[in-house]
C-alpha cells in the first residue's frame, strides 16, 4: 500500500465468479455510502497499515463468511473519490453456503444483466442499478477472458 500518493480511501473488492455469473451485493440504501441501493462487488476499506491482500480476505469473511481458496489481483481502479484494489477468484460454494452480513441482498448476476446495468432483487422486490465502477470492472474482466 502506497500511503504517499493520495489521501483518497483505499478499498479491496472481489470479482467472485461461478459458471459465468458474478457474485454481487446490493448495497444498503444509506445516504452516507457510495452507490447506495446499487449492486456492487463485495469488499471494503483497508485498515491503517493493512495490505489490500489482507483486507480483501478480512472483508469477505466479514461480509459473507467466505473466502475463496485463491484470490489473485486483477487490477487497480482509481477515480476522484477512491482507489479500488480488485481481486478475482472462483466462488467454490453455492449461495446457500454464504451468510449475508452486510448489504440488502446478494445474488449471482449474469453477463446480460451486467451489460444492461441493472438487476432484480428478490429481497427488495425492485430492479436496482449496478454501481458504474463495478459494472466497468466486470466488463473489463469479461473482455479479458475472451
Amino acid at each position: 500500500m502506497d500511503t504517499n500518493t493520495s489521501h483518497r480511501p483505499e478499498v479491496a473488492i472481489a470479482i467472485l465468479h461461478q459458471d459465468g455469473k458474478f457474485l454481487m451485493q446490493l448495497r444498503d440504501d444509506l445516504p452516507n455510502i457510495l452507490y447506495p441501493g446499487h449492486w456492487a462487488l463485495f469488499g471494503g476499506h483497508l485498515e491503517p497499515d493493512e495490505s489490500s491482500d489482507a483486507a480483501i480476505r478480512r472483508e469477505l469473511l466479514e461480509e459473507i463468511g467466505y473466502t475463496p481458496p485463491t484470490l489473485v489481483p486483477f487490477g487497480c481502479y482509481e477515480d476522484a473519490r477512491v482507489i479500488r484494489h480488485v481481486y478475482q477468484g472462483t466462488l467454490t460454494v453455492g449461495l446457500d453456503a454464504l451468510v449475508l452480513n452486510e448489504g440488502a441482498d446478494m445474488d449471482l448476476v449474469t453477463l446480460e444483466e451486467i451489460m444492461r446495468g441493472d438487476r432484480y432483487s428478490r429481497r427488495t422486490q425492485q430492479i436496482r442499478p449496478l454501481g458504474p465502477p463495478h459494472q466497468r470492472i466486470l466488463l473489463d474482466f469479461v473482455n479479458q477472458q475472451i
